[in-house]
């Protein structure tokens, strides 16, 4: 394979560390609850090999997919990677999935064995009372074997194992050698679904380590740097954003459990972080907290920011904690961000970046002409299938298809513009267009003026049927507490700053808007 990638897989990179960075702290894991766990390269290596030991004494084999149900945790990284070493496939499942949308994977990767929080134990066991919020919706999914983790005093059910005393017993010797192409697949990805359908996407060992080389040159990361996030391990923006690049060149991952406006810029802080990963929310919720003397005492050099937010919001943000934010673009399906800042020299907020390394990144018409500079169109790019990109959706050769061509270039499903200069500027989602009597609006450019109006917390907006316009479009709006709704107010100010077609003919009051785990808004939901 010639690409920095060369023959290496996931297995030959870990005891490549263990041999080389053995004495490293590789992670360090704090806990909600405040506490912390820390492993060195050698510690985690050693695992990872209980783990699949126990993997393999279920009857885990090479090919076979695996659900992976954890809270972000050590446990959550060393299922993957055990999964990994055995040439299976880790499906890591978003924890607020409900019983549907589980057995909506499970049954699209047909997933027998399982490791699951406590939490999870009525999506699998017969008469456990529910711990998940609402009704489960429908019968338990069986599953060969469930293994439970962080079991404690919460007790199991049915045939439910326990996943941590049996990993206890396993030799930190790996106990099978397996033979594994850089191009077998390491992991399934599910997209996180806002328009539609979720979709499962193949990342190989070498698309997995592309995204660690990639991130380590965009973030110019080093073995003595320390990433701080706080990102949900089953996400990509963890799993080729974040931990990839720590392995890739040894550095140290400082792994927070959960997000907490509260305590987040305390943490940098206090753990030495010189590397973050932010979204629009969290930095939002940091300039709600109380100044705090010495905020720009710490030692960040690089900060991942996915996706512009106003330029004020962002100029305020950066003089308050002594930061410059690392804009980038991508998708689950590129591995990386295939636009991006880099941690030195020119920006021009709020593009997205320029090309990045080993993508040709271009804007086309609909019939796939490229398009001069300034004129919006169809985001598309070009890489190599399981290296750079995807290796396709899984058990969906149509839609991989319709994905990318056989040339190598994939549709993003998003529209932007590049300036003169060569840098690209992100306008919105394709399918977050609007048709309005033959207008194209974007959803985003009406939300980014509702979002300047006093005392809206949030907003949403989105094309419903229009039996004579195409679309009419809705907004959402989310008051602050205490202020009081005026629609009419939020209406002027839109026709103050919008084109007249492109002012929301409705309008919907709600106390709270749909989320996905990553802090987008889940529009389906809205529909």
């Amino acid at each position: 394979m010639a690409t920095i990638v060369g023959n290496q897989n996931l297995a030959d990179m870990w005891e490549w560390l263990a041999t080389n960075r053995g004495s490293h702290t590789f992670l360090e894991f704090h806990g909600k609850d405040g506490s912390q766990r820390d492993f060195t390269y050698a510690e985690f290596n050693a695992y990872i090999n209980r783990v699949a030991n126990l993997l393999c004494s279920v009857g885990v084999t090479a090919g076979q997919n695996v659900g992976v149900q954890l809270y972000n945790s050590p446990e959550h990284i060393a299922c993957c990677m055990a999964c990994a070493k055995l040439g299976a496939v880790a499906v890591p499942i978003n924890m607020q999935h409900t019983l549907a949308e589980c057995v909506y994977v499970f049954e699209k990767c047909d997933i027998s064995v399982v490791i699951a929080e406590p939490d999870c134990q009525c999506y699998y066991c017969a008469g456990v009372e529910s711990c998940i919020a609402g009704p489960l919706g429908g019968e338990p999914y069986h599953v060969s074997t469930l293994l439970i983790a962080h079991a404690g005093d919460e007790g199991l059910f049915g045939t439910a194992r326990d996943f941590d005393a049996e990993v206890a017993e396993q030799t930190s010797e790996l106990s099978v050698s397996i033979d594994i192409d850089p191009l077998d697949t390491a992991m399934i990805i599910f997209t996180s679904g806002t328009t539609s359908d979720p979709k499962g996407v193949e990342l190989t060992h070498a698309n997995m380590l592309y995204g660690g080389y990639y991130g380590d040159w965009q973030c110019n990361l080093s073995p003595d740097d320390r990433l701080l996030t706080t990102m949900p391990a089953f996400h990509s923006n963890f799993q080729t954003a974040a931990l990839m690049p720590v392995l890739t060149c040894g550095a140290t991952l400082v792994f927070v459990e959960k997000y907490s406006a509260r305590r987040y810029w305390s943490q940098v802080r206090e753990f030495g972080a010189t590397a973050l990963q932010l979204v629009a929310m969290m930095v939002r919720t940091l300039m709600m907290q109380p100044v705090v003397e010495g905020e720009r005492d710490h030692n960040v050099k690089s900060v991942q920011y996915y996706l512009a937010i106003e330029e004020p919001e962002k100029d305020e943000f950066e003089n308050r904690f002594g930061v410059r934010l690392q804009n980038c673009y991508g998708l689950t399906e590129s591995v990386c961000w295939v636009t991006t800042d880099l941690p030195y020299g020119e920006r021009r907020w709020p593009s997205v970046g320029r090309s990045g390394l080993g993508y040709d990144v271009r804007v086309v018409d609909s019939e796939g002409n490229v398009l001069p500079a300034g004129e919006v169109g169809d985001i598309v790019f070009h890489g190599e299938m399981g290296v750079s990109l995807m290796k396709g959706y899984y058990n969906d050769e149509a839609a991989t298809n319709s994905c990318v061509d056989c040339k190598g270039w994939m549709r993003s499903g998003d529209k932007g513009y590049f300036d003169e200069g060569g840098w690209m500027y992100f306008v919105d989602r394709k399918s977050n267009m609007i048709k309005r009597a033959g207008e194209n609006i974007s959803a985003s450019e009406v939300e980014e003026v509702l979002n300047t109006f006093p005392g809206l917390a949030e907003v949403a907006v989105i094309g419903v049927d229009d039996p004579v316009r195409d679309q009419a479009v809705k907004a959402f709006l989310v008051f602050e507490p205490n202020v009081e709704p005026d629609v009419e107010a939020v209406l002027e100010h839109c026709r103050h700053n919008l084109a007249h077609f492109k002012v929301p003919t409705i309008v919907e009051v709600v106390d709270a808007l749909p989320h996905t785990s990553v802090g987008k808004c889940a529009k389906k939901l809205l529909h």
